[in-house]
């Protein structure tokens, strides 16, 4: 027996190419209302159909819906390679998945007319498919009784309709008698319930270049995502500035400590200077001990040993500086006193004599004649 499911058009977006990509819900498990008549079942008001999970998700099913031809409204006839290039302005693509206890799968519009036709409101589904009524009373799982099951589902298109319920597929109860224009039985819906595609108000907003369409709230939705996506791009570059900026602070360190590695000429160099600073300072003060202090520090520990902490303190390093520096060259110099006394007391003797003789010269001459 042909059926029909209706579905109403999930979010779209239309492709750089123009077309209109979609993923929808459609065939679910469990129970629906249909006219007895619809049944071949004229003495029943309405029958109760059960859709077991294990029919709607059997794999032989579920294949059936994958690349299922897309149509405007219903054909009056099943879809088929001889009816296709006719009709048919999409397809569903291979993939589809449970949803719950749905159908979920993707379709793809590719005749410009009908995406107009979607654009201008025309964007509920109804799924035309065939399957068998088995009869017989019984309970589904939820508690509800039924009269009939339904097996062997087997997809043969999707139709874009005004209303699920409406058009070619008026749904059962209407005045309309069955035709060979009507494409199965439609299972009866409670109008409270329905949102007619004409109430739906939608916005077109454009998301990395591509138009999509949705609803108002949809639309808030998606500029919230992307105003959040923007927020969160924003922090991860400012993330990544900083750490790249630490990045260059070790980089800069590393080259500072690299200068600040000594070649062996270099080494040799501060250690001849060094060697030299401490000859210079035990020459200012024979005892000095030089040992763990700095350069500044033995300068000091020189100047102080002979002049005393009087004689630097306040003043600055490059004032010490200088007070060594005359203090090493006095001790190149010698002490004249220390080198008298190493040659001995001949030089002192010798002085003393010539002393000796010019006091005589000048105060002993006798008086000559003639005085």
């Amino acid at each position: 027996m042909r059926m029909t499911d209706a579905a109403t058009l999930g979010a779209v977006r239309i492709t750089s190419d123009g077309y209109l990509v979609a993923n929808v819900r459609t065939a679910r498990i469990g129970t629906q209302d249909y006219f007895g008549a619809e049944l071949d079942r004229p003495d029943l008001k309405t029958v109760t159909v059960y859709r077991d999970e294990s029919e709607v998700f059997r794999k032989s099913s579920l294949d059936t819906f994958g690349m299922l031809p897309l149509t405007d409204d219903h054909p009056a006839e099943m879809v088929t390679a001889d009816t296709a290039r006719a009709v048919q302005i999409g397809m569903t693509n291979e993939e589809v998945l449970r949803d719950g206890e749905y159908l979920r799968i993707g379709i793809k519009l590719t005749d410009a007319a009908t995406i107009r036709k979607v654009q201008d409101g025309k964007r509920e589904l109804s799924v035309g498919y065939t399957s068998d009524i088995i009869w017989g009373d019984g309970v589904a799982p939820d508690g509800t009784a039924y009269h009939a099951r339904q097996t062997n589902i087997v997809g043969n298109h999707i139709a874009i309709v005004d209303a699920g319920r409406a058009g070619p597929l008026a749904r059962i109860g209407d005045s309309q008698p069955i035709t060979a224009a009507r494409w199965g039985a439609s299972p009866i819906t409670d109008e409270r319930n329905v949102i007619m595609a004409d109430a739906i108000q939608t916005r077109t907003v454009l998301i990395d270049g591509l138009s999509v369409i949705t609803t108002d709230a949809g639309a808030q939705a998606l500029e919230k995502l992307m105003k959040d996506m923007t927020s969160a791009e924003k922090k991860a570059k400012e993330e990544m500035d900083k750490k790249d900026a630490e990045l260059a602070a070790k980089d800069a360190k590393i080259a500072d400590m690299a200068k600040s590695i000594l070649t062996d000429a270099d080494l040799d160099a501060k250690v001849a200077a060094r060697a030299d600073l401490i000859g210079k300072a035990k020459a200012i003060a024979k005892d000095l001990a030089t040992t763990g202090l700095s350069d500044v520090a033995i300068r000091k520990a020189a100047v102080v040993a002979v002049l005393g902490d009087a004689a630097i303190a306040g003043k600055s390093d490059a004032y010490v500086d200088a007070r060594f520096d005359i203090l090493s060259e006095d001790a190149a110099k010698g002490d004249t006193v220390a080198d008298a006394l190493k040659t001995g007391t001949k030089t002192v003797t010798d002085a003393r004599a010539e002393y000796i003789t010019s006091l005589r010269t000048a105060y002993l001459q006798p008086v000559g004649k003639g005085a």
